[in-house]
């Protein structure tokens, strides 16, 4: 799968949020994981996950939490 043309890293211009950006963009928001989790639709121990580097936030949900959240940063 190593040739699939969706697998290649060219052309992507985002990149995965690396753990500090997510929780920093969480705690500018205000808001707890598990609130955070709750405004994008995905479980507690998904964003904890993300947050903690044992799995990659696609770029996606991170763009999504940023637009939703913007309205809540203080």
């Amino acid at each position: 799968m190593t040739n699939h043309p969706n697998r290649s890293r060219a052309g992507n211009s985002a990149a995965n949020p690396c753990p500090d950006q997510i929780k920093s963009a969480r705690a500018s928001a205000g808001l707890t994981q598990t609130k955070a989790a709750e405004l994008i639709y995905c479980s507690l121990r998904g964003w904890q996950d993300w947050e903690s580097g044992v799995r990659r936030m696609h770029p996606a949900f991170f763009e999504l939490f940023t637009l939703k959240a913007g309205g809540r940063q203080s």
